[in-house]
């Protein structure tokens, strides 16, 4: 049997390219959503700064007007944070929902070029999959690629910058947290990847099932075939729903590992500035400190979160992506002769001693030497019982 819809590998350069290339329009609120992330970002990581002078020159001090002077600048920053953080989703959603807008405008458009053999193919459940459900995956995955992918980088660099302006000993125990992070992700991406490439594969699958069960639904009931169309559905959903949980499970299993290192970072951070307080009489460091220092752990460690969510994402997508990347680059099998026609004085069709085959390599044609005239306009009917070659 026949693997329709079987992937060729793509290089990522030529996935990119061909996805970026359905941006156009909306090229304006791609740049400017990561350029309000950033500024976002940077207010947010200047917060916890704020704060440590507000405790350490303020509260412990009681001098109300410094407590008033940079309680007005926090509330001031946590506008525009809220500010740039709303224009970054707007621009966001805006670029995500017109790109996938252009992608299934291409894609169609394209596959109107296709001849038959091109159709078979991918098959066209395989094609209906790639424009809803690729294309919808693709669509959530540069919303987060343009907004939480720019903003996770930004946020670790930043925050790790003034974590080590406050104390470069406790800072240290952020670098080495890190590494069991990033390994952690590495093989996640790896494992799940596989999965999800097969699960796009068996949504295939259950569409051409649905697509043919309804195209054929009077012979289904004639012939009282209710049960078994009914079980090779469930077939299919079962398939999927196995993937689905297989790849879930294997991402779930990360989740308490990156909060082990997140509590863990803590629960040291704590100890050795709680010692540290304490044994230098607040001189090495102070109640501030700490606190901007715990803040900090929690942005580098939701910006690891945040990354590990963009992987998963990515993951997912990976194989929508190269799944659409193959409609919008096929090329269809018959093209236009060098002067096409388009407009037909004549619309007679004539078949002179005309062979057919269904593949280049068949060995014997299914029809031969056939010869028949349909004048302009003329209705054909082809009449013959089941399994009698009409089609």
């Amino acid at each position: 049997m026949k693997n329709k819809g079987k992937t060729n590998s793509l290089s990522f350069k030529v996935i990119i390219k061909t996805l970026l290339s359905s941006v156009r329009e909306y090229k304006k609120n791609s740049i400017l959503a990561p350029v309000f992330v950033a500024l976002e970002v940077f207010i947010e990581v200047l917060i916890p700064f704020l704060i440590s002078y507000l405790i350490d020159n303020g509260i412990n001090k009681g001098d109300m007007n410094y407590i008033l002077l940079f309680g007005g600048l926090l509330l001031v920053a946590a506008m525009f944070s809220l500010l740039f953080g709303v224009l970054s989703g707007r621009n966001a959603a805006i670029a995500s929902a017109g790109f996938a807008s252009n992608l299934r405008k291409d894609m169609y458009f394209n596959i109107q070029t296709f001849s038959f053999a091109n159709i078979d193919k991918f098959s066209s459940a395989s094609l209906v999959t790639r424009m809803t459900k690729d294309v919808i995956s693709l669509q959530e995955t540069y919303q987060i690629c343009i907004r939480i992918a720019i903003r996770a980088p930004f946020m670790l660099v930043f925050a790790m910058i003034m974590a080590f302006s406050v104390n470069p000993k406790i800072a240290w125990i952020f670098l080495c947290v890190l590494p069991v992070m990033v390994f952690a992700l590495f093989i996640l991406m790896k494992v799940v990847h596989p999965l999800f490439e097969t699960m796009f594969k068996k949504y295939d699958e259950i569409n051409n099932v649905v697509e043919e069960n309804l195209q054929g639904i009077r012979v289904v009931k004639a012939y009282n075939r209710e049960e078994y169309e009914t079980k090779k559905f469930k077939k299919s959903s079962l398939a999927i729903y196995r993937f689905s949980v297989k790849a879930e499970k294997i991402m779930a299993g990360a989740n308490p590992l990156l909060m082990m290192c997140i509590y863990g970072s803590l629960l040291f951070i704590n100890w050795f500035s709680a010692r540290i307080i304490v044994s230098s009489g607040a001189t090495e460091m102070t109640t501030g400190q700490l606190t901007s220092l715990i803040s900090y752990v929690m942005q580098i460690m939701m910006s690891v979160l945040m990354v590990s969510m963009v992987i998963v994402f990515v993951t997912i997508s990976r194989a929508a992506a190269e799944r659409v990347t193959e409609v919008l680059l096929e090329k269809p099998t018959i093209v236009n002769g060098e002067d096409p026609v388009y407009e037909v004085k004549n619309g007679d069709i004539d078949f002179d001693k005309v062979n057919f085959s269904y593949s280049a390599t068949a060995e014997r044609f299914a029809l031969e030497n056939v010869e028949l005239h349909i004048s302009s306009g003329e209705t054909i009917g082809i009449l013959g019982g089941t399994g009698s070659s009409k089609s």
